[in-house]
């Protein structure tokens, strides 16, 4: 994918071709909006596509009512952002320059058009996806956090931003930026904030209130009907919805924490086909999930099935754990695994406050100048000690065993050890953790002769074990004895991904027997689609 400035080159001077906007007229109405007035404003929903016939569109700062970059959009141009593609909200308000005349296409109706003329898709979503790359890159946003480095709460927000490619901007508890907005916002100063809005501060704030605001919750209606539901949002899961969309299967993937899922969360991807220089495991997946909006496949999040329910007509009924149900005619697990919670004394009472089970940018933040200790010995473990080996003074990697060669792999144990800021340390593990609101220090200990070291940290990562996210299922599919679910022929069943129960697949690491690798869970998510297309099938004929 082409760099951010290539990206935005696109973005400002790629017009559609003369028979796409030929196609707009017919589909939409034109509109004029008198000068000062708003075409859009943050957390109103992205329902319309809109097309500059002539005039001037300028992106606006929500907390100072001034032009928030010196680009403007003109006659050619259109409004939008990847938001667009699954139902969200618009996330920056939006303003009439002079009077400017645009034409509007309603969403279902656009969707349908980018449809039936690729071409024109193709242009709609590089753009989408550049103006989202550049708010990021820019930190162009309405989402505001404020103390994101002394409040936990404000902490988790940025965390679940972050592994969601969600644009905020994050400023120092008493900071001059922090006061200003706190200014505009008549909030208390040196308080810290989740803010969205001039209008809209955020109280006791959760990834759902966020994910709220921005649309990204897709408020579905009680028993909506789809022909399959994918439960997680990881490679195997968006995999899934990219092929069931293509294959016209009304699809709804949801997830409960962040798109991505535990490959989200590793920093470099070198041994992933097609990326000779690596790929993070957030933007890869990330990029699925454009594909797979573009074929009509919905996301939902933060979502988590509370319960799934067979009908008597075969089909499934999932209950969220906000309490709302919808129906589907086929289910595909692709919930995959967490990391382990070691059964280390005062663990939970850091979690977020010092230990991390995730190194992203946001973590390699709080690593900045501190010794890093990271406990576990696969490839997710030891990407995060190249990556954190950036902007921590050290990195001391744990592993419980006496060698990496039976858990990662080759070219990355050899990077490890090449690294001078990097120590492994076989036969070692945490026995303890210090510290009051945020961890100060652990305690090492060598498992053969006892020895014990404290080491001042900031910064402890958890990569250890795989406990399969499948409790919901444990009564209605067939489990190995570490909770991941059988398919094929251990199953009962006739096709290698189908589970016990007719209409129920399992992809990706939350399979037994599966190779627990981002190629591989790519690879189940694509292909069981042609099994849940022929058992839908089945289905409709019936």
């Amino acid at each position: 994918m082409e760099s951010i400035g290539d990206d935005l080159r696109v973005m400002q001077r790629t017009p559609l071709a003369p028979a796409h906007v030929a196609a707009l007229r017919e589909a939409g109405t034109q509109a004029v909006y008198a000068a000062g007035s708003y075409l859009a404003r943050p957390g109103q929903l992205a329902d319309r596509f809109i097309y500059v016939v002539d005039g001037e569109i300028e992106l606006v700062n929500a907390y100072t009512d001034e032009r928030h970059v010196p680009s403007t959009l003109g006659p050619t141009q259109f409004m939008g952002e990847i938001s667009f593609l699954n139902g969200g909200s618009f996330s920056m308000p939006m303003r009439a320059v002079c009077d400017t005349s645009v034409i509007e296409v309603p969403r279902a109706t656009m969707l349908t058009l980018m449809s039936q003329i690729p071409e024109m898709s193709d242009i709609i979503i590089r753009v989408f996806s550049a103006r989202r790359r550049g708010q990021i890159e820019q930190r162009h946003s309405t989402l505001v956090l404020i103390g994101e480095e002394l409040d936990r709460d404000v902490r988790c927000i940025a965390e679940f931003a972050t592994r969601n490619r969600i644009p905020y901007s994050s400023f120092e508890l008493g900071s001059a930026e922090a006061n200003a907005v706190a200014a505009t916002c008549s909030l208390a100063p040196a308080r810290s904030a989740v803010i969205f809005g001039r209008d809209t501060i955020v109280a006791d704030p959760t990834p759902d209130k966020v994910a709220r605001l921005l649309g990204l919750n897709l408020d579905l209606v009680d028993d909506e009907d789809f022909d399959v539901l994918i439960v997680g949002g990881g490679p195997a899961g968006v995999a899934a919805g990219v092929y069931a969309g293509a294959e016209g299967l009304c699809a709804l993937v949801t997830e409960d924490i962040a798109i991505g899922g535990q490959a989200g969360t590793s920093s470099r991807i070198e041994n992933y086909m097609g990326f000779p220089t690596g790929i993070s495991g957030a933007d890869l997946v990330w990029r699925g999930e454009i594909q797979a909006m573009k074929f009509g496949t919905q996301f939902a999040m933060p979502r988590r099935v509370a319960q799934l329910e067979v009908l008597t007509d075969g089909s499934f009924c999932a209950t969220f754990d906000n309490g709302r149900r919808i129906r589907a005619k086929a289910v595909v697990v692709a919930t995959g695994v967490q990391y382990r919670r070691l059964p280390i004394e005062r663990l939970a009472e850091f979690e977020g406050a010092g230990v991390y089970y995730a190194a992203t940018d946001i973590e390699a933040r709080y690593s900045k100048g501190t010794e890093a200790i990271i406990i576990g010995g696969g490839n997710s473990a030891g990407q995060a000690a190249m990556f954190l080996s950036r902007t921590a003074s050290r990195v001391r990697l744990l592993v419980r065993g006496r060698s990496l060669a039976a858990s990662m792999s080759s070219y990355l144990s050899s990077r490890l050890e090449a690294e001078p800021t990097i120590t492994i340390e076989y036969g070692a593990e945490v026995s303890a953790l210090h510290g009051s609101d945020h961890l100060d220090a652990v305690t090492i200990r060598d498992t053969a002769d006892g020895r014990e070291e404290t080491v001042p940290t900031r910064a402890l990562f958890i990569m250890v074990g795989a406990a399969p996210n499948t409790g919901w299922l444990a009564d209605l599919v067939k489990l190995d004895d570490k909770g991941f679910v059988l398919t094929g022929e251990a199953a009962g069943a006739d096709s290698p991904y189908a589970a016990s129960l007719p209409g129920i697949f399992a992809v990706g690491d939350a399979r037994s027997g599966s190779v627990k690798r981002v190629a591989s869970a790519v690879g189940e998510g694509s292909v069981v689609i042609s099994k849940v297309w022929e058992f839908v099938d089945r289905g409709r004929r019936a």
